[in-house]
Protein backbone atom coordinates (compact mmCIF):
# COMPACT_ATOMS: atom_id res chain seq x y z
CA UNK A 1 0.00 0.00 0.00
CA UNK A 2 1.18 3.09 -0.68
CA UNK A 3 1.09 6.18 1.65
CA UNK A 4 0.51 10.13 0.29
CA UNK A 5 0.64 12.48 2.64
CA UNK A 6 -1.32 16.09 0.51
CA UNK A 7 -0.68 19.34 2.53
CA UNK A 8 -3.09 22.36 1.77
CA UNK A 9 -4.42 25.72 3.09
CA UNK A 10 -7.51 25.83 4.13
CA UNK A 11 -10.88 23.06 4.15
CA UNK A 12 -13.23 22.12 1.28
CA UNK A 13 -16.23 24.06 1.74
CA UNK A 14 -18.28 23.41 -0.83
CA UNK A 15 -20.50 20.25 -1.21
CA UNK A 16 -20.32 18.99 -4.67
CA UNK A 17 -16.68 19.58 -4.78
CA UNK A 18 -16.19 17.28 -1.51
CA UNK A 19 -18.39 14.63 -3.01
CA UNK A 20 -16.51 14.87 -6.19
CA UNK A 21 -13.22 14.70 -3.55
CA UNK A 22 -14.85 11.51 -1.60
CA UNK A 23 -15.29 9.77 -5.20
CA UNK A 24 -12.09 9.94 -6.04
CA UNK A 25 -10.91 8.70 -2.15
CA UNK A 26 -13.08 5.88 -3.14
CA UNK A 27 -11.41 4.85 -6.04
CA UNK A 28 -7.71 4.57 -5.04
CA UNK A 29 -8.27 3.57 -1.17
CA UNK A 30 -7.08 -0.35 -2.72
CA UNK A 31 -4.38 1.28 -3.50
CA UNK A 32 -3.08 4.20 -2.11
CA UNK A 33 -4.14 5.44 1.42
CA UNK A 34 -4.30 9.15 1.15
CA UNK A 35 -3.70 11.26 4.14
CA UNK A 36 -4.59 15.20 4.39
CA UNK A 37 -3.07 17.84 6.35
CA UNK A 38 -5.10 21.12 5.92
CA UNK A 39 -3.65 23.91 7.45
CA UNK A 40 -5.04 27.50 8.69
CA UNK A 41 -2.47 29.60 6.62
CA UNK A 42 1.26 29.91 5.36
CA UNK A 43 2.85 29.68 9.02
CA UNK A 44 0.99 26.77 9.81
CA UNK A 45 2.12 24.98 6.67
CA UNK A 46 5.58 25.79 7.13
CA UNK A 47 5.84 24.88 10.95
CA UNK A 48 4.18 21.24 9.85
CA UNK A 49 6.44 20.55 6.89
CA UNK A 50 9.43 21.22 9.21
CA UNK A 51 8.83 17.95 10.66
CA UNK A 52 8.67 16.47 7.10
CA UNK A 53 11.97 15.56 5.37
CA UNK A 54 11.08 15.63 2.42
CA UNK A 55 8.31 16.98 -0.75
CA UNK A 56 7.09 17.86 -3.95
CA UNK A 57 5.08 21.01 -4.20
CA UNK A 58 2.81 21.47 -6.85
CA UNK A 59 3.49 24.99 -8.30
CA UNK A 60 2.81 26.73 -11.65
CA UNK A 61 6.71 27.34 -12.42
CA UNK A 62 7.14 23.48 -11.70
CA UNK A 63 7.62 20.64 -14.58
CA UNK A 64 4.13 20.11 -16.63
CA UNK A 65 3.99 16.76 -17.39
CA UNK A 66 1.42 14.63 -19.20
CA UNK A 67 -0.34 11.93 -17.17
CA UNK A 68 2.00 9.47 -18.12
CA UNK A 69 4.89 11.66 -17.55
CA UNK A 70 3.57 12.09 -14.25
CA UNK A 71 2.53 8.28 -13.36
CA UNK A 72 5.62 7.57 -14.09
CA UNK A 73 7.35 9.88 -12.04
CA UNK A 74 5.03 9.47 -9.20
CA UNK A 75 5.72 5.64 -8.92
CA UNK A 76 9.30 6.24 -9.18
CA UNK A 77 9.19 8.97 -6.80
CA UNK A 78 6.96 6.38 -4.45
CA UNK A 79 9.61 3.32 -5.05
CA UNK A 80 12.44 5.96 -4.14
CA UNK A 81 11.15 7.45 -0.87
CA UNK A 82 9.72 4.02 0.41
CA UNK A 83 5.81 3.75 -0.36
CA UNK A 84 5.94 7.09 1.10
CA UNK A 85 5.50 10.89 -0.62
CA UNK A 86 4.64 14.30 0.48
CA UNK A 87 2.62 16.32 -1.84
CA UNK A 88 2.29 20.04 -1.14
CA UNK A 89 -0.48 22.50 -2.29
CA UNK A 90 -0.20 26.22 -1.27
CA UNK A 91 -2.71 28.92 -0.74
CA UNK A 92 -4.01 31.77 -2.54
CA UNK A 93 -0.85 33.61 -2.52
CA UNK A 94 1.25 30.55 -3.67
CA UNK A 95 3.72 28.45 -1.92
CA UNK A 96 5.76 30.35 0.71
CA UNK A 97 9.61 30.72 -0.78
CA UNK A 98 10.91 28.91 2.23
CA UNK A 99 8.52 25.95 1.21
CA UNK A 100 9.60 25.88 -2.38
CA UNK A 101 13.01 26.10 -2.31
CA UNK A 102 13.00 23.29 0.01
CA UNK A 103 11.22 20.98 -2.19
CA UNK A 104 12.45 17.75 -3.59
CA UNK A 105 10.59 18.83 -6.75
CA UNK A 106 8.21 21.00 -8.05
CA UNK A 107 5.71 19.90 -10.38
CA UNK A 108 2.60 21.97 -12.04
CA UNK A 109 -0.57 20.61 -12.99
CA UNK A 110 -1.48 23.44 -15.59
CA UNK A 111 -0.83 26.81 -16.82
CA UNK A 112 -3.79 28.07 -15.90
CA UNK A 113 -4.50 28.72 -12.12
CA UNK A 114 -7.21 27.10 -9.42
CA UNK A 115 -7.98 27.58 -6.22
CA UNK A 116 -6.29 25.24 -3.59
CA UNK A 117 -9.65 23.26 -3.29
CA UNK A 118 -10.29 22.80 -7.33
CA UNK A 119 -6.63 21.65 -7.15
CA UNK A 120 -6.81 19.29 -4.46
CA UNK A 121 -9.68 17.54 -6.95
CA UNK A 122 -7.22 17.89 -9.93
CA UNK A 123 -4.78 15.97 -7.63
CA UNK A 124 -6.98 12.91 -6.44
CA UNK A 125 -8.00 12.66 -10.10
CA UNK A 126 -4.65 12.45 -11.43
CA UNK A 127 -3.52 10.09 -8.78
CA UNK A 128 -6.19 7.55 -10.18
CA UNK A 129 -5.55 8.16 -13.54
CA UNK A 130 -1.73 7.91 -12.85
CA UNK A 131 -2.64 4.30 -10.81
CA UNK A 132 -5.30 3.28 -13.87
CA UNK A 133 -2.12 4.24 -15.98
CA UNK A 134 0.09 1.75 -14.28
CA UNK A 135 -2.34 -0.94 -13.98
CA UNK A 136 -3.04 -0.70 -17.94
CA UNK A 137 -6.69 0.08 -17.62
CA UNK A 138 -9.28 1.84 -20.33
CA UNK A 139 -9.58 4.74 -17.65
CA UNK A 140 -7.14 6.75 -19.94
CA UNK A 141 -7.05 6.90 -23.29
Amino acid sequence: MFKIKIFSIGKTKETWLQQATEEYHKRIKNTIQVEWVLCKNDEQLLYTLEKESCWISLDPKGSLLSSEEFSTFLFSQLEEEGSRLNLVIGGAEGLPPGIRKKSKSLISLSKMTFTHQITRLILLEQLYRAMEIRKGSGYHK
